[in-house]
């Protein structure tokens, strides 16, 4: 994991010299700061150049949490999980394994725009700083979380000074260099175009300095001088001044300022703001295009419109691993949306937003079976907050239960490929608390929540799940659901380390989606894991005929997620044929994708074999360190609920070997090393490659290894696989 995840700063940060200094300040005497203010007057900017400037203080890093596009409360504890860097693959509620998470670690936490999750967000937050002594959190939003040692920050707009730099430094940036008003008279100082003597700093005073509002002002000097700017200040918006009685100065100053932007836009920018408000996070110009598009807002003309509110400073542009995307600033999404509801067209939008999002999930889908698959997680990523917002809509509505099952359903390859299993569940579990009425979505969402569940180690769940699946897809014929629900029986058997049974599901589903005609990631996984059984009840010969045709075909539609599973299998049957070296490079390329995708199941097995690899190789300490980066991770994957022997056996072979070279102590000494590491340095570790073994290594390397000895000699039906102790004498069965 970095040791940050705040953004880069886009520009320079103009003045606040006196309230960075408080903060920081406050920061040390406090482990809870809010900084509280009106939105616009710079509260998120101040805070994320505060946390970057003492990140230092904080061994583990500091990390950001954005929860102002989340509607649903339940979803804050996943919310901080990946701003975290955390992926938790067990049934635990998310606050336990945020305390676990942080309870040892030296971070800051920045959480902004809670304010509409106050009484949710503020005993998260308690509990955080109750069970992690070393956390410090500095929260950003409209009002106070009130939480016991609480220190609040109120941030006032700003200062004259300040005022006119941001003003004159975004003006500048913009292309409308302005001067402000000399210091004394009679000094000959140059000015700005059209400023009056006191020009600029009325302008200031007139928007109270809110950063939000002068920024704004900034960009329309192109276009405007500074007295056409104070006309329309004076003359134009005096009824969105004055128009709401008991609304605070500041509140009114920055809606004239936006108002004011809103009323020199085109008629089409106009609405292409207010339509573009139902984004929740960011969004890219194919789904502007799609949810925005209509007969007065042309889709080819959206690009040309777009351009013009990113001129005016009031979308910004961003470039992701997605590719570029675009976003609006609350504050003025928030104003886009009143101007949507007045024009009573919210929920037709949201619609149209609802109807994008299941559109590109279905996309994503059907081209995570292909090349695309990096291309399907970066934009799944992107696109996470407005996947949220579409599932929202569709719990609302009663009657679009069907459409809330099909989405959780169709998006198995991020909760699954992509390490958000405890999110999926939610989901999943959500949307299936009612009767649909469409069998169809409803049995999809079965199967993947039946998955999630075997994953999560959470078996009876997984049981029940896929019990209701098979059995309704008996009664209503559905012959491909019941053959995904025989499929996740037989993953559920594998963990259960009842081989046999898995090996029957396996093949009985494998033949079902032969018949049916059905290939995708899905049906090449069924063969992997069926690989895994014959493999750990001592098949290897055949467990590598399988994935060997499984990598081709992967290798042949540029899959990696299931092929990084096939490469696992042959680095097992390559280690015991003492090819540790074919065995490591196999292992390397697996980490690397299960990493990438942040498949954590995958990772964790496929680290805990390198070790074995690398012990196997005459280097114990290297692979105690291994081990130990593996304990964490094992954690948050959860699958030793279930105690599996076949899977825990490279891990177990590993400890009893390494533990036996170096000594119990020095091996603890090296499992604590690995166990510190954050899981990108572990990683970073594993792909390092193999190290020259210290003396302990070469008296085990010059020394015949019972580990090695280990092959596949078991009898069919043998539950103890390859690589588990077998006796005494350190043999393995196959």
């Amino acid at each position: 994991m970095r040791r940050s995840n705040l953004p880069a700063e886009l520009n320079r940060f103009v003045g606040r010299a006196t309230e960075q200094a408080s903060l920081k300040a406050l920061l040390t005497a406090s482990r809870l700061v809010t900084v509280v203010g009106v939105g616009g007057v710079g509260k998120t900017r101040l805070a994320l150049r505060t946390a970057a400037e003492t990140r230092q203080r904080y061994a583990d890093g500091v990390r950001l949490a954005g929860l102002a596009s989340l509607r649903d409360p339940d979803l804050i504890g996943h919310a901080l999980a990946e701003a975290l860097g955390l992926t938790d693959h067990t049934p635990r509620p998310p606050r336990e394994v945020l305390v676990e998470h942080l309870a040892e670690r030296r971070m800051l936490l920045v959480v902004d725009g809670f304010e509409h999750l106050v009484e949710h967000c503020a005993p998260l937050v308690r509990d955080l700083l109750a069970g992690a002594p070393g956390l410090t959190v500095l929260a950003v939003g409209r009002r106070p979380l009130r939480v016991a040692g609480e220190a609040v920050f109120p941030l006032a707009p700003m200062d004259e000074a300040d005022a006119v730099a941001l003003l004159v430094e975004r003006a500048a940036e913009a292309g409308a260099p302005v001067v402000p008003d000399p210091p004394a008279p009679g000094a000959g100082a140059p000015r700005g175009r059209d400023a009056r003597p006191d020009g600029v700093r009325e302008l200031c005073r007139r928007l109270d300095g809110i950063p939000l509002a002068l920024e704004l002002a900034a960009g329309r000097l192109p276009l405007l001088s500074v007295e056409q700017v104070l006309h329309r200040l004076d003359d134009r918006f005096r009824l969105l001044t004055d128009g709401e009685r008991g609304v605070l100065p500041r509140h009114q100053t920055l809606r004239t300022a936006i108002g004011w932007s809103h009323e020199l836009c085109t008629p089409e920018e106009r609405l292409l703001w207010a339509r573009l408000s139902v984004f929740a996070g960011p969004f890219d110009l194919e789904a502007v295009e799609y949810v925005c598009g209509s007969a007065e807002l042309p889709p080819d003309l959206i690009l040309d419109h777009l351009g013009g509110l990113l001129a005016q400073s009031l979308v910004s542009r961003e470039d992701t691993p997605a590719g570029p995307a675009y976003r609006l600033l609350d504050t003025v999404a928030a104003y886009g949306a009143e101007w949507l509801a007045a024009l009573d067209d919210t929920e037709r939008v949201r619609r149209r937003h609802r109807d994008w999002y299941v559109g590109l999930a279905t996309w994503c889908e059907l081209e995570w079976f292909g090349p695309h698959q990096t291309e399907v997680a970066a934009r799944t990523d992107l696109a996470l907050p407005d996947l949220r917002a579409a599932l929202d809509l569709c719990l609302e509505l009663p009657e679009e239960a069907h459409l809330a099952q099909h989405l959780a359903g169709t998006l198995w390859f991020a909760w699954v490929g992509c390490g958000r299993l405890a999110e999926g569940r939610h989901w999943l579990e959500r949307s299936l608390a009612a009767e649909s009425g469409h069998e169809e979505a409803r049995l999809k969402a079965l199967w993947v929540l039946g998955y999630v569940s075997v994953l999560q180690g959470n078996g009876a769940a997984a049981v029940a799940a896929l019990h209701e699946c098979r059995e309704r897809a008996r009664s209503s014929r559905n012959a491909l659901a019941e053959a995904y629900a025989t499929h996740r029986m037989g993953c559920l058997a594998l963990l259960s380390d009842d081989l046999p049974q898995a090996e029957e599901l396996f093949e009985r589903a494998i033949d079902a989606y032969r018949d049916l005609g059905e290939l995708n990631s899905n049906v090449l996984m069924a063969r992997v894991e069926l690989a895994m059984a014959r493999a750990f009840r001592g098949d290897l010969e055949g467990a590598v005929t399988i994935c060997r045709e499984v990598r081709e075909a992967c290798e042949e539609r540029g899959e990696l997620w299931t092929r990084a599973y096939a490469l696992y299998v042959l680095a097992y049957s390559a280690w015991n044929r003492d090819a540790f070296g074919e065995a490591r490079e196999l292992l390397t390329a697996c980490v690397s994708i299960n990493h990438a995708f942040h498949d954590l199941v995958g990772l964790v097995l496929a680290v805990e074999l390198l070790a074995l690899v690398t012990a196997s190789e005459g280097n114990p300490a290297e692979a105690a360190v291994l081990q130990g980066a593996t304990v964490p991770v094992w954690d948050a994957v959860g699958i030793r609920l279930f105690g599996s022997v076949a899977f825990g056996g490279p891990g177990a072979l590993c400890e009893r070997r390494a533990t036996e070279a170096m000594g119990a102590e020095a091996y603890g000494v090296a499992v604590r090393e690995g166990r510190a590491l954050p899981l990108d340095a572990a990683v970073e570790r594993a792909l390092a490659g193999w190290r020259e073994p210290g003396p302990e290594g070469q008296a085990e390397a010059s020394a015949p290894r019972p580990f090695r000895t280990a092959r596949a000699t078991a009898a069919p039906g043998t539950r103890k696989p390859a690589g588990s102790p077998a006796d005494e004498g350190g043999e393995a069965a196959g």
